[in-house]
């Protein structure tokens, strides 16, 4: 029974594998002629690509206008820009020749007796052989359309510098394959960087393209014309509409301490003059007042000899000159350069005669010297205004205010507020915590925050605008005074402001001209003469140098100092100022001087707390003034202490050597004074034969045994010479003082 049912498991088993061998065998059939399939298509795809047609179709394909390429940002450009009329024209020219060779293969066809599109319902071979001489003759006008299609947009031409993305983009691909391209080449760059003509020929031929260099016209370079930036003109003349009558610009103009200030300070009600270091101005001020509903601008100008320079700004920005002349003291030095300087200016000239409250006040002398210097008074038959004023009582105030008035309506002075906006520096200081300021007076125009300008080499933008009582104001229009704040360095005093377009273009016009400034120093070098060595070595030899390092409170008075230094004439000693400017005495002022072996001197000014410390550090002497002829007559003390003392001889006696005596410390001289008198406290010299043997001290001078201090003429005496033994009779000592001299400049 086992046997047999083992031999009946064996078939079912053997039926069983049969059937799953046949399933498995059906299977691996069809996956057989499936992959057989794949592999017929495969090929015939392979054949299509490698045949000349279908590589020729490819590559028109790439710059056929059906299917164009899709570019990064590029179809939406290329949709707002218009084709040029050569290239339509050129569209229009293929379209007719398409049109002519569609007739003509229209016509092949008639005339083989196939109707159009017959061709498409024929069997394979039939479309194969049958269109074969039309194909032919529109081959002969295909060929020539695509060849002259292709040689035009297969050719690339850019100007240098040529970029990766440009050239990308012109061949229509992405910039990584040319990255890659480049890299293959052992050239590493980015989409944005530009590469050599020679290595974008060189990827153009790769790619199916010929690169062409555009040339650029005569004269034009890669990089973009540069823009050239002025300052804008002042304009000729106005118009007439956009015209406005404006303040006047009033000076008071005078000698020192005739009551300039005082008067301003009556008219303001305010004490100015209480906070002048030593009771006289040193500053030019502006200050604005009302006075019957209309402004006036008034300028205090100093009335100091060393303050020319800030005289003549005042006349030259002024429309009147206000020529104050103390009653008790009469016209001095500095009021006659102010009337030289108003009338060089050509502005009127009203002159008030101030201290009218002194009992020494003469006014008709005043007048007279008025009238000597071509000033004839109105009362006298002139037309020169003078008003007798007393800046202490208030007398004749209002009548010079009206006076003043009156001429500015004869003037009719008239600016326009819309136009560009210029204004003139009168004084310029450097502040801590605000930086570079200016007062300005407006020309025309009108300022407000903000406003970018040009102010000679330097530009700046208006931050703020602070009025004389120190009141910030949003605008500032024609002859008003205020300080600007938004300098990029401290201006020049007497530069003009003007307005600017953008901060870009003041920006730009300030560093051409500082650039300008830097050039013309060092274009033309002093060329090197005999004459100068030789006088340079008499100098290093003989002359002294007084070094200066100057800083001051504002600028105007920074330049008046300088110059009156400068006029400090010396054969013997130089002051050299190494460095000037306006506000506080710094550290790297301490530093410089250091370095220069200088002096610090400063005027009206601060010294901060850093510098301190370094100028004790470095052993450098600062010295500080509040009046300006202190500091002119300390400088000049200096340079008188640094000349090399003189001296002179003045012979008092001669004495004779008679006998030579010998002594425990040497040799002693018996002599006979024969003039004058041998002095103990002299210089002596011993003379032999007209030659001077000895000079040096007198040691001894003795009469018997005591020491005396003179020695008479006709009476003997005992001489030693210091440590000299060589006495000879007949030998003459002469006795001599040396005197010192007054040192001079």
């Amino acid at each position: 029974m086992p046997e047999e049912s083992n031999g009946s498991e064996k078939p079912k088993k053997k039926e069983v594998l049969d059937l799953l061998e046949d399933k498995s065998k059906i299977a691996s059939r069809r996956q057989r002629r499936r992959a057989q399939l794949e592999q017929e298509e495969a090929a015939e795809e392979e054949r299509k690509r490698n045949s000349v047609e279908e590589q020729k179709k490819n590559a028109l394909d790439l710059f056929s206008d059906d299917k164009p390429k899709k570019k990064r940002g590029g179809a939406a450009r290329k949709a707002n820009v218009l084709p040029p009329i050569s290239k339509l024209k050129e569209e229009e020219a293929k379209k007719a020749e398409a049109a002519s060779s569609s007739d003509t293969l229209a016509a092949v066809l008639a005339s083989a007796g196939i109707a159009p599109g017959a061709e498409k319902k024929t069997d394979e071979p039939a479309e194969k052989d049958a269109p074969a001489p039309a194909a032919e003759k529109a081959a002969e006008v295909a060929p020539v359309e695509e060849s002259a299609a292709a040689g035009d947009e297969k050719l690339i031409s850019l100007k240098p510098p040529v970029v990766i993305k440009d050239l990308a983009a012109a061949m229509g691909l992405k910039p990584l394959y040319l990255i890659k391209d480049l890299m293959e080449m052992d050239v590493f760059a980015n989409p944005d960087q530009s590469i050599e003509p020679d290595v974008a020929a060189k990827l153009c031929e790769k790619h199916g393209f010929a690169f062409e260099r555009e040339k650029r016209e005569k004269g034009g370079g890669v990089h973009k014309v540069e823009e050239v930036i002025e300052e804008p003109e002042a304009p000729k003349e106005e118009p007439k509409e956009q015209l406005h009558l404006r303040a006047p610009i009033i000076t008071f103009m005078g000698h020192v301490d005739h009551g300039k200030t005082s008067l301003i300070d009556r008219i303001r009600d305010a004490k100015v003059v209480a906070g002048e270091a030593g009771g006289i101005t040193q500053h030019i001020g502006a200050y604005s007042v009302d006075h019957n509903g209309s402004k006036i601008t008034f300028l205090d100008t100093p009335g100091h000899a060393i303050f020319t320079e800030m005289r003549a700004r005042g006349a030259g920005v002024t429309d009147i000159v206000v020529l104050v002349v103390a009653a008790d003291d009469g016209i001095m030095p500095q009021t006659e350069e102010a009337i030289n300087h108003a009338k060089a200016a050509g502005v009127e000239i009203i002159v008030a005669i101030n201290k009218m409250d002194l009992p020494a006040a003469n006014p008709d002398r005043i007048k007279a010297q008025l009238q000597e210097r071509d000033l004839s008074p109105e009362d006298w038959g002139g037309t020169t205004i003078c008003v007798p004023v007393s800046a202490q009582t208030g007398e004749g105030i209002d009548e010079l205010l009206d006076m003043m008035a009156l001429q500015a309506e004869v003037l009719e002075l008239q600016a326009n507020p819309k136009a560009n906006a210029r204004a003139t520096v009168i004084e310029a200081r450097l502040e801590q915590g605000r930086g570079a300021t200016a007062t300005v007076i407006v020309d025309s125009g009108t300022l407000r925050p903000g406003m970018p300008f040009i102010c000679g080499p330097y530009n700046g933008k208006i931050k703020s605008l602070i009025n004389d009582r120190g009141e910030k104001v949003k605008e500032a229009g024609p002859a008003m005074p205020v300080e600007v704040l938004g300098f990029s360095e401290t201006p020049h005093v007497g530069d003009e402001l003007v307005e600017m377009k953008s901060d870009r273009d003041a920006k730009k016009l300030s560093a051409e001209r500082l650039e300008e400034a830097r050039r013309q120093k060092l274009e033309s070098p002093k060329r090197t003469r005999l004459e100068d060595i030789f006088s340079n070595i008499q100098d290093t030899s003989q002359k002294k140098r007084l070094k200066v390092l100057l800083k001051g409170d504002v600028q105007g008075s920074v330049e008046a100092i300088c110059n009156a230094l400068g006029d400090i004439k010396s054969d013997k000693i130089d002051l050299d100022i190494i460095h000037s400017g306006a506000g506080p005495i710094s550290e790297n002022d301490v530093l410089l001087a250091s370095a220069s072996d200088a002096i610090v001197l400063g005027f009206s000014t601060k010294l901060e707390s850093s510098a301190v410390r370094v100028a004790k550090r470095e052993g450098v002497q600062v010295k500080i003034f509040s009046i300006v002829y202190e500091l002119i007559d300390q400088v000049k003390d200096a340079m008188l202490g640094m000349l090399d003392q003189e001296t002179r001889e003045n012979v008092v006696g001669h004495a004779e050597v008679k006998q030579v005596f010998k002594s425990k410390k040497g040799k002693a001289a018996g002599c006979l004074v024969i003039d004058g008198k041998m002095d103990r406290t002299g210089h002596a010299r011993l003379l032999r034969d007209g030659m001077v043997v000895y000079d040096g001290d007198l040691g001894t001078l003795r009469r018997f045994q005591d020491d005396v201090k003179e020695v008479k003429t006709g009476v003997e005496c005992g001489i030693r010479l210091g440590d000299y033994n060589d006495y000879e009779v007949g030998d003459i000592i002469e006795c001599y003082h040396l005197e010192k001299l007054k040192q001079s400049l």
